[in-house]
């Protein structure tokens, strides 16, 4: 590809984001960053969503791993579905009758100071590691695809890339965020689509053609009955309606966009055209994958040792230039609708939720200490990605869901136990309850295929570990009273 004309491309695309910064931040307040004023309209908030939920994981991790796991990853998202019905119908009236712009305010209601901060705590540190592996993905494919043959150095490109970032987000937070999100995913969208009808094109296949050729195809085999596999359809349903509970639900970083919406009414519709949308996109992530591989086999092309390898190197080494480009800028938004989200929620968690901002300071000094903070963060992202690029060694969509499995756990046991009990359990041990519960999942996993018959756990980790951080939380209830 033409480095100049890819150069040329990114460029333009970021003058955009530029300039939808400064359209929204012409008129903004000390609350702006964190609520957007609560005016966003609920269909560009949904559209939005769609981009900071797929990122570049989605766009590159999934169409390569239907070549190991065929279409499995569906079925985590058929439990989506679920999930975003019970964030619509249970948590978004919560977070708006409490009129939160953190979430995890509702845990000081509910719990005390160290519960709320034990939530907190693990929001920043799932997203922390969390977004940095996505960004740290497309980092490396603008490392192969560009600044490789610059000879610049792959720290350099990340700290480009999480510079840019912070330059179009510290004035307006998320006000800004909900329109790029908009345009980003656009872009990817558009990307994936222009990808779709080249392949077929190369392939000779018409459009029904197509659908019969990916439908027909093994690797599109959706279900797995085998209860001792982790791919099992009921383990990765259940998976996914929680792991979409908390990695939605009980983020802020997607919650914060919900919140901005103008009434509970407009959050409700956004989830529900949301999730609609959203299977419809990874049902087409999915086929592509199928299509790709179909590609490589009829051009002689030796697959890449990574499945995340696979989109990138056709599309910078065999594709045409302009299918190529349109790539890098598809990869770009995602990346960027996902991080630049990930920023403010961050920003905003620490400035509300340790800080205080909102009770110790003044208007004036709380735009000074947040920037400071948005900065910090930016900081932060930009070495946990350079860790992350030393320790990479698997599928960066499986590596996200791990995590999320181990560092949301304690946030869906604390959540749950609020809502569907009235115990209160004692504050100050909270904190060492949720340290404590996801280690003893890790052991469980580790040895469960010689405690249970051959059982292996998949992703449904995250539900063991919200259930024994729920039992935790129950015996630290003994003798206490029930909140009235």
């Amino acid at each position: 590809m033409d480095i100049t004309l890819i150069l040329a491309v990114i460029g333009g695309y970021f003058l955009l984001l530029f300039l939808i910064s400064w359209f929204t931040t012409r008129k903004i307040s000390a609350e702006t960053f964190f609520t957007g004023d609560r005016q966003s309209p609920w269909f560009l908030v949904a559209f939005g969503m769609i981009g900071a939920s797929l990122s570049g994981v989605t766009f590159i991790s999934v169409p390569g791993e239907v070549g190991t796991s065929y279409f499995y990853y569906f079925q985590i998202i058929l439990g989506y579905t679920l999930g975003y019905a019970v964030i619509a119908k249970v948590l978004l009236p919560l977070y708006y009758r409490l009129n939160l712009v953190s979430i995890y305010a509702y845990l000081d209601d509910r719990f005390g100071f160290w519960s709320y901060k034990t939530g907190a705590f693990f929001f920043i540190l799932s997203r922390t590691l969390g977004s940095s592996i996505r960004v740290f993905l497309v980092a490396g494919v603008l490392q192969l695809i560009l600044f490789d043959a610059w000879g610049v150095p792959f720290w350099v490109s990340v700290l480009v890339t999480v510079s840019l970032i912070w330059l179009y987000t510290h004035r307006g937070g998320i006000k800004t965020v909900v329109w790029t999100d908009t345009l980003q995913t656009l872009f990817m969208l558009a990307a994936v689509v222009v990808s779709i009808f080249l392949v077929k094109r190369e392939l000779g296949l018409g459009f029904v053609e197509m659908v019969e050729v990916v439908s027909s195809h093994p690797y599109s085999r959706v279900f797995n009955w085998d209860w001792q596999e982790g791919t099992n359809f009921f383990k990765q349903f259940f998976a996914g309606t929680f792991i979409v509970i908390v990695m939605t639900g009980l983020d802020q970083d997607m919650m914060q966009k919900n919140l901005t919406c103008k009434s509970l009414k407009d959050a409700q519709k956004n989830m529900f055209w949301f999730t609609i949308i959203l299977v419809v996109v990874n049902l087409i992530f999915l086929s592509l994958g199928v299509l790709l591989y179909l590609y490589a086999e009829a051009n002689s092309i030796p697959l890449p040792a990574r499945t995340d390898d696979l989109y990138p190197l056709l599309a910078s080494k065999h594709f045409s230039a302009f299918a190529g480009v349109v790539f890098v800028l598809g990869i770009t938004a995602a990346a960027y609708s996902s991080a630049d989200s990930t920023l403010t929620a961050l920003t905003t968690s620490f400035c509300y939720d340790f800080l205080q901002i909102q009770n110790k300071y003044g208007l004036v000094k709380q735009v000074s200490v947040r920037k400071l903070v948005h900065l910090g963060f930016t900081g932060l992202m930009f070495l946990v990605i350079l860790v992350v690029e030393w320790l990479n060694d698997q599928s960066v969509i499986n590596a996200v869901f791990l995590i999320a499995s181990y560092t949301y756990g304690p946030l869906l046991g604390l959540y749950s136990f609020g809502l569907f009990t009235k115990w209160q359990p004692r504050d100050k041990w909270v904190p060492h309850c949720a340290l404590i519960t996801p280690c003893l999942a890790y052991l469980i996993s580790l040895y469960s295929e010689s405690l249970f018959g051959g059982y292996k756990f998949g992703f449904e980790i995250l539900i063991l570990n919200g259930a024994l951080m729920f039992l935790g939380l129950l015996l630290l209830s003994v003798g206490q009273r029930k909140k009235s």
